[in-house]
Order: C-alpha cells, then sequence, then structure tokens
C-alpha cells in the first residue's frame, strides 16, 4: 500500500501542469484594430464633424459660427435641392431597372448554359476599368460632331443625336453608361446565388414538365429573393452617390438636367465654400439612403431564406 501510495505521488509530482485556455480575444482585437482605426479616423470622425457642420455657418476662410437649424429651413425652400433629388431619382430609376434585369438575364445564362471562367472574367472586365476612364471613353464616342456612335447613325441616315446636351437624353445615357459597367459584377453576384439553389429542384421541375419561365418564376426567383435584396440595397446605394460620371461629362447641364444630389453638394462645398449648407444636405441623403436600405431589407425579407 505504501508502495502504490508513492508511485502516485511520484506521479503526481512529475506530470506536467494543466495548460490555460488561451484567450483569443487579444489576437482578434490586433486583427481588427488597424481597421478600426481606418474606419474612426475616415468615416466616423468625419461623419461626426460633418454633422456638427450642418449646424453651422461654415467656408473654411472663417471659423464654424452656430445657426442652428437654418441650413435645414434653407433647404426645405431650395428648388435645386428638389431638382436634384429628382433628378437622382431618374437617374436611380433607369440604372437600377436596367441594370437588374439584364445582370439576371446574364446571370441565369451563366448559369444554365456555361460556367466558363473565361466569360466570367469577360463579364468583369468592364467594372475593373476606372470610372472616369470609362465616363470620358463614352463622352467621346457619343460626341455630337466626331463621335463613333453618331456617326454610325449618319451612314444609316438617322438624325445626331445630341446624347449628353439634350436635357432629355443626358440622363439616360448617363445611366445606361454606368450600366455597361456595372451589369458584369451584378451578374456575377446573382450567379453566386444561383449556386446555392440545389439542382434536384430544376430537375423535379423538369419532371414535372415545367418549362424555363415558369421554373425561373416558381423556383429561381423565390430562392434568389435573399441575394437579390443585397444586390439592391448595394446598387440603390451606389446609384444615388453618382457623381464622377457626371463630373467629367456634362457638370451638372444642360440646365441642371444632370445635377444629381452628389453633385450638387460638391459645387456647395467645393465650389461655393458653403460647408454647413453643403453638410445639411449630405445628413439629408444619409438619412434617405438610410431609410432606403432598410425598407429595401425589410420588404423584401432579406434575412428570411425559403431554403430553410
Amino acid at each position: 500500500m505504501t508502495t502504490i501510495t508513492s508511485r502516485l505521488r511520484v506521479r503526481g509530482q512529475t506530470r506536467p501542469p494543466r495548460s490555460r485556455p488561451r484567450s483569443d480575444l487579444r489576437a482578434a482585437a490586433m486583427f481588427v484594430l488597424p481597421a478600426t482605426i481606418g474606419f474612426v479616423v475616415f468615416y466616423l470622425w468625419p461623419a461626426l464633424r460633418g454633422v456638427y457642420y450642418s449646424f453651422t455657418d461654415f467656408s473654411v476662410l472663417s471659423p464654424a459660427e452656430w445657426v442652428g437649424t437654418d441650413n435645414y429651413e434653407t433647404l426645405i425652400q431650395d428648388d435645386l435641392v428638389r431638382n436634384a433629388f429628382g433628378v437622382t431619382l431618374q437617374y436611380v430609376l433607369i440604372n437600377i431597372g436596367a441594370q437588374t434585369v439584364l445582370a439576371m438575364g446574364l446571370a441565369v445564362l451563366m448559369h444554365r448554359l456555361t460556367k466558363s471562367m473565361a466569360v466570367r472574367g469577360a463579364l468583369l472586365l468592364p467594372y475593373l476599368v476606372a470610372n472616369v476612364v470609362v465616363a470620358l471613353t463614352w463622352f467621346w464616342m457619343l460626341d455630337y460632331q466626331i463621335g463613333i456612335v453618331n456617326q454610325g447613325l449618319d451612314w444609316v441616315g438617322i438624325d445626331r443625336v445630341a446624347f449628353f446636351g439634350d436635357s432629355a437624353w443626358a440622363i439616360p445615357t448617363i445611366a445606361m453608361i454606368n450600366v455597361w459597367r456595372h451589369v458584369g459584377y451584378t451578374a456575377l453576384l446573382i450567379f453566386a446565388g444561383l449556386q446555392t439553389i440545389p439542382p434536384h429542384l430544376y430537375e423535379a421541375a423538369a419532371l414535372d414538365g415545367s418549362g424555363e419561365v415558369r421554373t425561373f418564376f416558381k423556383i429561381t426567383l423565390p430562392l434568389l429573393r435573399p441575394v437579390l435584396a443585397m444586390v439592391l440595397v448595394i446598387t440603390v446605394t451606389g446609384s444615388f452617390q453618382i457623381f464622377d460620371t457626371v463630373a467629367v461629362t456634362t457638370a451638372g447641364g444642360p440646365v441642371n438636367a444632370t445635377r444629381v444630389i452628389y453633385y450638387y453638394i460638391y459645387d456647395l462645398a467645393f465650389t461655393r465654400y458653403e460647408f454647413g449648407y453643403a453638410s445639411a444636405l449630405s445628413v439629408v441623403l444619409f438619412v434617405v439612403l438610410a431609410s432606403v436600405a432598410f425598407a429595401q431589407i425589410k420588404l423584401l425579407r432579406a434575412g428570411e431564406s425559403d431554403l430553410a
């Protein structure tokens, strides 16, 4: 008995101490810290400063003077603000409508006919080109005098079109330029969602005699709803922020026909130096975009899936 006890004591003394479970909190904090610093410095702090400046009269050349809600009261009565929101809404409707339909069609064709990496790369190429480069290229191609498109219209006997000089054509033209650039990227997002739909559902539909159109509306579209909700939130929010294409082509013209809300904010801040008023308009735009995104998520039930 004594021998057994002594052996147990020896074993107990020589047993290595249990290691305490390592916490991943410190490692996670180290990885998150750079992104957090970037977010605070380049997003959160400027946003809070912008909210403060929206209640001031600030022109950079003089200290900010607190004016309360004067900027917001002026904003309500500003005809250019209503015009800018109207022009922006027109652009968003054309851009989102055409882009979503075309992207959906391309995604379905890729899913049903081919999954080639070369095709995906070709679709993504326009998105990889800088938006300013795309806008300038199309600006030259659609030029009234020397543009290849108008020369082609002349050749077939159709009158030339002032794509950027006619107020009726300017916004649709800018919208379609951005559709051309973004449709491939949007199609790939939808294509990724299509790959999550189980193939046996399509096989069962085919056995039941369901055609392509019926299968699309009864199976594909309902099961794709969460992905479409995410895509629509991204594209609608991005469309409201259109600026660079307008800046390098029409600069808000002709006669404010393309003065979208982002360009109007830029004009107020960096041309007229009305930073307080521009900040107030930015805050209103933020509230509008947040409300639109929230409404889309709720109406489209983005957090629910019919696959569950």
